[in-house]
């Protein structure tokens, strides 16, 4: 299998099989790089009734760094943003990368929710937990299952398409995200109301330059530093390696990554890429000759600007 290929590598026709289709603003919010402010057609939705699960955390102010990234993490939440454009009825979580240690927010998850509207998506973007910040190792995977959970149980209510909610995920972000795809019913809490009745599977998933193993050669190092440690035994190594939780029931998958990353090896895409396969669940990778890491939606004229038009092509959304 060749991965210098300028485009992509294709893995399943995932699109065929799904039938063309896959299925007031928080205080600390960063103003997208360009200076725009953000949409005014914002929700927060608290993710939690009570103190969460673990709480209850840092003390202190959330911050922002100069690039819009997110720390401290005070109280968990997502921003549902409405499409631009007619709703199509789908709907995405949205997790930033950072290491666990911050969300892109400014740099990832707003141009992705930007992006998503334009196509008719409804997005939510999730300020999650950080174990670096005084929440315990599972706080951001509690938080990414409780918001799935209650994006599917508001779906009527919010206008959404049961069957077509997914999620997307950047680098930590893509790990976070890729657990959750995987494991979505794991108990990490205990149930807090009747939302934790639902199933916190998403329909489709997008994991973008993602951090996937914690195996070694091929584990981040920040990332595996900040869940699990300097020195994680062999079992913790596997609970948190995405590539070892697959099973048949995992949700068509779509990974997009640079094969000169120097942060998550592009063997994180592949080894996800070859599980998934041999469970034969419907899954896409591109593979891009450039990009590095942290390429978000892509710049205009980089290699690696293709995937948002892969992806919606892939998902069925009404614009391609």
């Amino acid at each position: 299998m060749s991965l210098d290929r300028r485009d992509w590598i294709l893995g399943a026709a995932a699109l065929a099989s799904m039938g063309g289709k896959a299925h007031a603003e928080p205080p600390v919010a960063a103003p997208a790089p360009s200076g725009n402010p953000p949409p005014a057609d914002l929700k927060t939705i608290d993710l939690w009734p009570r103190v969460p699960p673990g709480g209850p955390g840092p003390n202190g102010f959330e911050q922002v760094t100069p690039g819009g990234a997110v720390t401290n993490i005070i109280k968990p939440r997502m921003v549902m943003q409405r499409p631009s454009t007619k709703p199509n009825g789908a709907s995405v979580l949205i997790l930033g990368g950072g290491g666990y240690r911050r969300i892109g927010i400014a740099s990832e998850s707003r141009p992705t929710a930007d992006w998503l509207g334009a196509h008719g998506v409804t997005s939510f973007i999730l300020y999650y937990r950080l174990p670096n910040g005084g929440w315990p190792r599972s706080a951001p995977f509690q938080d990414a299952q409780r918001a799935m959970r209650i994006i599917r149980s508001r779906a009527n209510e919010l206008g959404l398409d049961e069957s077509q909610i997914g999620i997307i995920g950047y680098s930590a972000g893509g790990h976070c995200a890729g657990m959750t795809s995987m494991k979505p019913d794991a108990h990490l809490y205990e149930p807090v109301d009747d939302v934790d009745k639902v199933s916190a599977r998403p329909d489709f998933a997008g994991l973008i330059y993602p951090v996937l193993t914690m195996m070694p050669p091929n584990r981040t190092k920040i990332s595996t530093m900040t869940l699990l440690g300097p020195n994680p035994t062999l079992k913790e190594s596997m609970d948190m390696s995405v590539e070892l939780q697959v099973t048949d029931d995992a949700p068509t998958t779509f990974l997009a990554q640079a094969t000169d990353d120097p942060i998550a090896p592009v063997e994180n895409s592949l080894l996800l890429f070859a599980a998934l396969r041999r469970v034969h669940v419907p899954v896409e990778l591109h593979a891009f000759r450039s990009g590095g890491h942290g390429f978000n939606i892509g710049s205009v004229g980089t290699e690696d600007r293709a995937w948002p038009t892969l992806f919606a092509t892939w998902a069925g959304f009404t614009k391609a």
